[in-house]
């Protein structure tokens, strides 16, 4: 989302007045006439976002609208940080709890020379592939849970086999409706639907003219 306060260099809580003056300031400053021509395009745009900037700032509707916008989409740098550190320290905690406890399944009361000896469990590489694997997926869930419970939405991008399934669900749906709808007091059941609702009735002769 684009800042419109910085993109006219002025604080969040400037007035109209400062604003306006910023504006003509800048507008000065990269109007096109007065720039070099190598440098023409490159003020053209920055004078589009300077124009847009302030067409929504300098007006009072349009502004609060904008200002509520880019708080829900915008955090301080302090609480951003505080994220990061959060998510550092929950990482950490993660991978020495996962640690732990794959060492206490895979390994009930036997050492490391035992596994290797033996050839009784994961050889190394393939230990640490399965911590690494598990610490990104439970280290992944905690901070799904995490961004939820701070009021975020998580969107999640739709596979191939996401539709599949569903299509799969949709045609085992039917056939089964299909099959029941043959037992004979189900079938009369829906005949008599059909023939005492109006509605019902014109429903069921529109679906069955786009077949036709």
């Amino acid at each position: 989302m684009k800042n419109y306060y910085e993109i006219l260099e002025v604080d969040r809580k400037a007035s109209k007045e400062i604003i306006e003056k910023a504006y003509k300031t800048l507008a000065k400053k990269y109007h096109p006439d007065v720039q070099e021509q190598n440098q023409k395009v490159k003020a053209e745009e920055k004078m589009k976002l300077i124009n847009e900037a302030y067409s929504v700032l300098s007006n009072e509707e349009q502004r609060y609208e904008y200002d509520q916008q880019l708080e829900e989409n915008t955090i301080s740098a302090e609480k951003y940080q505080e994220l990061v550190n959060e998510n550092i320290e929950l990482k950490r905690k993660i991978q020495n709890n996962t640690t732990n406890k794959i060492q206490n399944q895979n390994q009930p009361n036997i050492n490391y020379s035992q596994v290797y000896n033996n050839s009784q469990t994961y050889n190394q590489q393939e230990y640490n592939t399965k911590i690494n694997q598990a610490v990104n997926q439970a280290y992944h869930d905690a901070y799904i849970r995490d961004m939820k419970d701070r009021g975020y939405k998580i969107k999640y991008k739709k596979d191939f086999n996401y539709y599949v399934r569903n299509f799969v669900a949709l045609v085992l749906t039917i056939t089964i409706f299909l099959v029941i709808v043959q037992i004979p007091f189900i079938k009369r059941f829906f005949i008599n639907m059909y023939e005492e609702n109006i509605l019902i009735r014109t429903f069921v002769d529109e679906f069955k003219q786009i077949f036709q």
